[in-house]
């Protein structure tokens, strides 16, 4: 994509057209697919949301949105009677699931941020299985992506990031990440248009998460990449080749291979 048009189109185009780029690439939506959105009422899964219905007919393929929020018993911090307005506007069903995350913890242990995900990924694969979607889209935008590259290099010694689409191997469901070309900066701005950029998560525990001090942490890749999306692109398409840093859920720790064999 040209950097004239990245610089003078407005944000909602901007995001339209990286989002379809993407999807075309990476062929991340296909005819026919039912595609579940996990939306937690922040800018990046409002702005994803948005994004893919705008996208419907330009794509001139059919497919299905679904959007899924999970409530959890310590977080609410979400505007879900906005979120269910916005859903609804762009033609995409709206459905609110509780889950006790805090409920679901074995004797002796804390809560955390891994727990947490691992407890909502499997209730969204859950309930994508049980409701025929074949696709689930998150969030996550390309400063995700890079920044959970460097995570896993200093943290685990390993070269692997998020993947734009991840297939499970047990189950018949894909991860998609459309947002994946798009900067944060490019998602807020678009979130601005939307009227959504004032939500964010306030969760307690994510508070000290990792993720927080991994950006801190980045300052000095800002100025290494002098901010140019152009640079990060590259390196995404550099970690193309790299492990995808996936797993299949048989491979999560106790908590998510049984919670899906329940019921």
């Amino acid at each position: 994509m040209a950097d004239r048009f990245l610089r003078r189109a407005g944000a909602g185009e901007i995001v339209r057209r990286l989002t379809a780029k993407a999807v075309l690439e990476r062929n991340l939506i296909a005819e026919g697919d039912r595609v579940l959105i996990a939306v937690s009422g922040g800018k990046d899964s409002t702005t994803l949301a948005w994004a893919l219905s705008a996208l419907r007919p330009a794509l001139k393929r059919r497919y299905e949105l679904g959007a899924l929020h999970i409530s959890s018993d310590f977080c609410s911090c979400c505007k879900k009677a906005f979120l269910s307005e916005k859903l609804k506007s762009w033609d995409i069903p709206f459905t609110d699931l509780f889950v006790p995350v805090i409920g679901r913890l074995k004797e002796g242990r804390k809560m955390n941020c891994y727990w947490c995900s691992t407890q909502r990924r499997t209730e969204l694969l859950k309930y994508a299985m049980d409701h025929s979607f074949n696709k689930i889209a998150l969030g996550h935008h390309l400063d995700d992506i890079v920044e959970t590259f460097f995570m896993n290099l200093t943290e685990k010694g390993t070269l692997s990031t998020m993947p734009v689409k991840l297939s499970y191997r047990k189950y018949p469901v894909t991860l998609i990440r459309p947002l994946g070309y798009i900067e944060e900066t490019q998602v807020m701005a678009c979130a601005e248009e939307l009227g959504a950029a004032a939500f964010a998560c306030t969760c307690p525990y994510g508070i000290n998460s990792r993720r927080r001090s991994m950006r801190k942490n980045l300052a000095a890749f800002t100025d290494f990449t002098g901010g140019s999306g152009k640079v990060k692109r590259r390196i995404l398409a550099a970690l193309t080749d790299l492990p995808l840093g996936g797993k299949d859920l048989a491979d999560l720790p106790s908590g998510g291979k049984n919670l899906l064999d329940e019921g």
